[in-house]
C-alpha cells in the first residue's frame, strides 16, 4: 500500500462536546516520518484523558494528532528512516500523542514495545498508557519499594487494575478505593489486600485502622479536589502523594502543617507532554521490568469490553458511566478479523 493513495477510517472530534461529537470519517493514511513506524491498527485503548479531550478540556500537544486515542496494538505496516527496531510484520503496541482511534497511527519507534508474549492485540492495545503512567508514577516519582504500603484511588479503572497487580507483583503491600462492592471484590481478586468503597467508608479512617495507625507509604491518587487533605492524613512520615488527574477538580485548600510535620513530598505528572526521548527512557524500563510479569502470566490486563471503532460514542458513554472495571477498547474491522 502507498500511504499517499490510501485513505482510512478515523474518528473525528466535530466540536467540543458529549460522546456524540465522535463521528467517523475518511482522512489520509499518515505516512511515517524519520524515525517513526505506520502500525496497522488492531486496537485502541479508551482513556480518560480522550473524555476530557472531547470535552474541550485538553487540547492535544503541538505537533500531535487531532484525532484522539493514546495507545494502539496492531502490526507495523511501513518504517519511516531511521526507524530500526521492528520490522514489517511485527505485531507490535505503542504509546502515541494522539491518532489512536483509526485504521492506521504512525507512532515514534522508540515509543513501540512488542506484544507480550501470550497476549491478544486487544490486551496489548490496553497496555501503553496505563504501565507508562503507573512505572513513572509510583516507581520513579512515588518512589515506591518492596514491603511498602500502597493506596490506590480508583482501583477498578485501567490505571488502577493495573497499579494494584504491578505493585503487588514488585513486593509492596496494596490497598484500593473503588465505588461498589462489585468493584471492590475485583480490586482484592486483583491484589489489593483490603479494598474500601469510598461511598460508605472513610478511607483515611480505614488505612490507619489497617495500619495500626501509621498510614500507607505512597497513595496515587486520580481524584483531586476534597480528597487532597484527605489523602496527606492517610499517609504516614516521609510518605508520598502521587497526583495524576483531578476527577472532583484541579483546586484543593489545603493545611500545609501535616505536609511539614510528617514530612511528605506532593508530586505528579501527566504523560503526554514529555519529550520522545523521555518516553523512550519509560518504554526501556517497562520492557525490560514488567513485560516478563505479562509473559508469565504474573499479571494481566483487565478488559472491561469491546467496541467497533465507529461506536466510539458509546465506549465514551460506558467510561463515563464509571460502570467500567478494567480497560474499554475500540477494535477496528481488522482486530475483529
Amino acid at each position: 500500500m502507498k500511504q499517499a493513495d490510501a485513505d482510512m477510517t478515523v474518528i473525528e472530534i466535530t466540536e467540543p462536546g458529549g460522546p456524540e461529537v465522535l463521528k467517523p470519517t475518511r482522512r489520509p493514511v499518515p505516512a511515517p516520518a524519520h524515525g517513526e513506524v505506520l502500525i496497522r491498527v488492531a486496537g485502541a485503548g479508551v482513556n480518560r484523558p480522550d473524555v476530557l479531550q472531547r470535552a474541550g478540556g485538553y487540547p492535544p500537544p503541538p505537533g500531535a494528532s487531532d484525532i484522539p486515542g493514546l495507545e494502539v496494538a496492531g502490526v507495523i505496516a511501513a518504517k519511516g528512516s531511521g526507524a530500526v527496531r521492528f520490522a514489517e510484520g511485527d505485531h507490535v503496541c505503542a504509546l502515541v500523542s494522539g491518532g489512536g482511534y483509526a485504521e492506521y497511527c504512525a507512532a515514534p519507534d522508540a515509543q513501540v514495545l512488542p506484544v507480550p508474549e501470550g497476549l491478544s492485540m486487544t490486551e496489548a492495545a490496553g497496555l501503553p498508557e496505563t504501565f507508562f503512567t503507573v512505572w513513572t508514577n509510583l516507581f520513579e516519582r512515588g518512589r515506591l519499594r518492596a514491603g511498602e504500603r500502597l493506596l490506590v484511588h480508583g482501583g477498578s479503572s485501567g490505571i488502577g487494575t493495573t497499579a494494584i497487580q504491578v505493585a503487588r507483583a514488585m513486593g509492596a503491600r496494596v490497598f484500593a478505593t473503588a465505588g461498589s462492592a462489585e468493584k471492590c471484590a475485583a480490586c482484592e481478586r486483583l491484589g489489593a489486600e483490603r479494598a474500601i468503597n469510598y461511598r460508605t467508608e472513610q478511607f483515611e479512617t480505614v488505612i490507619k485502622e489497617l495500619t495500626g495507625g501509621e498510614g500507607v507509604d505512597v497513595v496515587l491518587d486520580m481524584v483531586g479536589g476534597a480528597y487532597m487533605q484527605r489523602n496527606i492524613s492517610a499517609l504516614r512520615p516521609e510518605g508520598r502523594l502521587v497526583s495524576i488527574a483531578f476527577l472532583t477538580g484541579a483546586k484543593a485548600e489545603l493545611n500545609l502543617m501535616p505536609v511539614m510535620l510528617k514530612r511528605l513530598t506532593l508530586t505528579g505528572s501527566t504523560l503526554r507532554p514529555q519529550s520522545v526521548a523521555s518516553k523512550a527512557r519509560i518504554a526501556a524500563a517497562i520492557e525490560q521490568d514488567l513485560w516478563p510479569l505479562l509473559a508469565s502470566g504474573a499479571i494481566k490486563p483487565v478488559v472491561d469490553s469491546t467496541f467497533a471503532l465507529a461506536e466510539a460514542a458509546t465506549a465514551h458513554r460506558r467510561m463515563e458511566s464509571g460502570v467500567h472495571i478494567g480497560k474499554i477498547m475500540l477494535l477496528t474491522d481488522f482486530g475483529r478479523d
